[in-house]
């Protein structure tokens, strides 16, 4: 008789609701994360599989700066050539020995942290033989140059050589300048210069040459005029 009695109280308390779900629930129950471990958080593990490719969600990055201005380089007048002349007077054309000219010419603008903006420049010069001349290494000065508002910002200086091999009329070089800087105050108009021969003041031209202004400068104005009408 106990033993009939205990089997069906052994029976009661299996089909009771809620019976073994305890130990179930006890088995299965999240463990806490270890101390330092990234969170998890934005959704669940699951979703962060989908649209991070982890577990976890990844740090945010900092925001791309925005694009510098960058003119194209302009050629000072005078900087386009230059002549070596031999010893039979200025006026002979015999006299020619040799002819630096600026060939292609190329720019990088890459905006710092600091709201400045550093320039790249580069240049290339072909060295032509004249009537005097004779193959070898000639030395080409450079001049690179940061304008702004007609005045010279900053200035740097290169002397490139360029060799003409025997039996060759002209010879080619190049060179990048990359430490020009622009400071923040102007980084929306200013000019990029670059030309043969040594630095000077810029020659006074009989009719202004218009400043290049920075794209979002000039949609400003654009604007403005626009909304007046």
């Amino acid at each position: 008789m106990s033993a009939r009695l205990g089997g069906v109280l052994a029976i009661l308390v299996l089909g009771m609701p809620g019976a073994g779900v305890r130990t179930a629930q006890a088995q299965t129950a999240p463990q806490a994360a270890p101390q330092g471990a990234p969170p998890a958080e934005e959704g669940n593990i699951f979703s962060n599989l989908l649209k991070y490719g982890g577990t976890t969600v990844p740090p945010s990055r900092a925001p791309e700066p925005e694009a510098a201005y960058c003119p194209t380089v302009d050629v000072p007048e005078g900087g386009a050539a230059m002549q070596t002349l031999g010893g039979r007077g200025e006026g002979a054309a015999g006299s020619i020995r040799s002819q630096a000219t600026l060939g292609r010419l190329a720019r990088e603008c890459l905006p710092q942290p600091d709201g400045t903006v550093r320039v790249k420049v580069g240049a290339e010069v072909r060295v032509l033989l004249g009537p005097g001349g004779a193959p070898g290494r000639f030395d080409v000065p450079i001049t690179f140059q940061i304008r702004h508002d007609d005045k010279t910002v900053m200035t740097r200086q290169q002397r490139l050589t360029v060799t003409v091999a025997p039996g060759e009329a002209q010879g080619f070089g190049s060179t990048v300048e990359d430490g020009l800087v622009v400071p923040a105050a102007m980084v929306r108009d200013y000019e990029i210069m670059a030309g043969i021969g040594k630095a000077g003041a810029p020659k006074a031209a009989t009719k202004p040459k218009p400043r290049r202004k920075a794209p979002a400068a000039a949609a400003q104005e654009g604007g403005e005029s626009g909304g007046a009408q």
